[in-house]
């Protein structure tokens, strides 16, 4: 029951809006419930660029526009903090922390992606520091053995599935080697991040919220026996490093390992999915990787700009600000809609079209922007590389057996399975 009272209060009561939005035609409700469904929402994204830059609403506003998105994500005004306490009603802010399951979750403080300076300046410093040159190019290593194990593997098999078989596989090999967590416990951190995956999520259904939370109470056991022995005998790897520190406690060591499988599992095996999807639904651009190499790190750029694994983000205006023509009271909460961005057409020329040649595919903002830009945007970019690059030119032909059906999430947007037939 407390779990079932914390998740209706953080959770439950914004879905019970969403639902009554969207009966009544309003196009970020729908936008919500469609996702749910895993239908596709181009439509309402551009309804909601036609409603102007800011789309505003009685608690919660929205913009789908790429330069008024960029300059929220990189003004200090703006918290990450959503919603913070004090924007609660006190009875309700009374029942959650009475009913708080009290596990490390990635999206809640002191998660680096739900904290503000100077915490996340201190966060962000140690996150940052193992995730440096060296310690990048130590992982190319680890994503070229596991890229050529998984592939190996996938010439043998009979029924292969590019979404479990090798976008799943080939990330949790990689995070594994980040948490220092060794083969055998692969498996269960994949589990533990396509369970947690909901958290990530705007309004989860009870039932998903319930798994999570299962999956976050064994992985929360599993990490604090692994940091005891990691602070006995230190490794050479990522959250080794954090933990050898001394500058993070059990709690944020925790919920930032939650985070760093989270954001490093899911999103990249997204991305490496969406980018099967989109070659194989553009035979040209297809071809032109396979005649050209050097285009690869630009087609995957351009997969997290025409798919991006990451949809949503948000932040709280913490006082009245003015950007880019659009005043924004203190205490508003502004939904990104960075699918949205990413494909608006005062930035990308003929922004639904697939172009592993654009010229400022960069520009996209699936990685966030300022503070909070992703710390492992090079690895995934380096993964996203080396696995696709690797596949395609391991197998001369790649049919996908199914048309492909999407996982039902509002934010992490991927396949629920990619059944597919290779030919060597």
């Amino acid at each position: 029951m407390r779990r079932w009272l914390w998740w209706a209060g953080s959770y439950g009561l914004p879905r019970a809006v969403v639902l009554r939005q969207a009966r009544r035609g309003d196009a970020l409700a729908r936008f919500v419930l469609e996702s749910e469904k895993g239908s596709e929402t181009d439509t309402f994204i551009e309804e909601l660029r036609q409603a102007g830059p800011l789309v505003r609403g009685r608690r919660l506003s929205v913009t789908v526009d790429h330069g008024l998105a960029t300059a929220i994500l990189r003004d200090r005004r703006f918290s990450a903090m959503v919603p913070p306490r004090e924007a609660r009603p006190r009875p309700l802010q009374w029942m959650l922390d009475r009913t708080d399951p009290g596990l490390p979750d990635p999206i809640a403080p002191p998660s680096m992606l739900r904290v503000d300076p100077p915490a996340h300046t201190r966060y962000r410093g140690l996150v940052t520091k193992p995730f440096n040159h060296r310690a990048v190019e130590k992982l190319r290593e680890r994503v070229v053995t596991e890229t050529d194990r998984v592939l190996a593997e996938l010439d043998w098999a009979t029924a292969p599935d590019l979404m479990a078989d090798f976008s799943v596989r080939l990330p949790v090999a990689v995070i594994g080697a980040v948490l220092g967590v060794p083969d055998e416990g692969h498996p269960r951190l994949a589990r533990w991040g396509v369970d947690a995956a909901p958290l990530l999520d705007l309004c989860p259904s009870w039932p998903a919220f319930r798994t999570a939370l299962g999956s976050l109470a064994e992985g929360a056991a599993y990490f604090d026996e692994h940091i005891k022995a990691l602070r006995l005998v230190p490794e050479d790897n990522v959250f080794g490093d954090l933990v050898a520190s001394g500058d993070l406690d059990d709690r944020e060591l925790l919920t930032n390992a939650a985070l760093i499988l989270g954001a490093g599992f899911e999103t990249t095996a997204n991305m490496l999915g969406n980018g099967i999807v989109a070659l194989q639904n553009h035979p040209d651009q297809l071809e032109l990787v396979r005649a050209d190499p050097t285009l690869w790190p630009s087609a995957v750029d351009e997969i997290m700009r025409f798919d991006s694994p990451v949809q949503v983000t948000a932040r709280m205006a913490t006082c009245d600000v003015t950007l880019e023509g659009q005043d924004i009271d203190r205490g508003t909460v502004v939904l990104i809609l960075l699918g949205g961005a990413n494909h608006d057409p005062a930035v990308f020329s003929d922004p639904y079209r697939f172009d592993v040649t654009r010229p400022n595919v960069r520009n996209h903002l699936s990685f966030g922007s300022g503070i909070h830009t992703c710390v492992g945007a090079n690895l995934a970019r380096m993964e996203g590389t080396i696995a696709l690059r690797a596949l395609y030119e391991r197998f001369s032909e790649i049919k996908l057996d199914v048309t492909p059906a999407r996982r039902p999430f509002v934010n992490m947007r991927g396949w629920k399975a990619l059944p597919a037939t290779l030919i060597a």
